[in-house]
């Protein structure tokens, strides 16, 4: 390996929450993954089934509170827009804000604990 190779990957994203396991079960839900077994008020995880579902996801207890809009948020994509609006918003999500561009379209929410994230769409009109 040269120094110009990066010896790096993306092994997984770290939340920070009051609650793991709850958070954990939203986002399994979301996303259609299994919270791991064990998960604890300390911590809990999201496995990831293969490289294309994406990292693991892990959810760790802190003792502050979120005080700002994340500086880092997931951008979720659909062909099934209004679908899953409805499921996300069922699930818990509180939608933010809509927004629409030629070709494409999105909502921001707030999950349970207010940490915000997209759900795109492309070739809306």
């Amino acid at each position: 390996m040269n120094a110009t190779t990066p010896a790096v990957s993306v092994m997984a994203l770290t939340i920070d929450c009051a609650d793991p396991a709850t958070l954990a079960d939203f986002w399994g839900k979301v996303l259609g993954r299994e919270v791991s077994p064990g998960a604890t008020a300390e911590n809990a995880q999201l496995l990831a089934a293969d490289p294309a579902s994406g990292p693991r996801m892990f959810f760790q207890n802190v003792p502050e509170a979120k005080t700002v809009k994340n500086r880092l948020h997931l951008d979720l994509s659909t062909e099934q827009y209004e679908a899953e609006i409805e499921r996300l918003t069922g699930l818990g999500a509180k939608p933010l804000d809509e927004i629409e561009v030629p070709g494409a379209r999105w909502t921001t929410f707030a999950d349970p604990e207010g940490n915000e994230f997209d759900l795109l769409t492309f070739g809306a009109k």
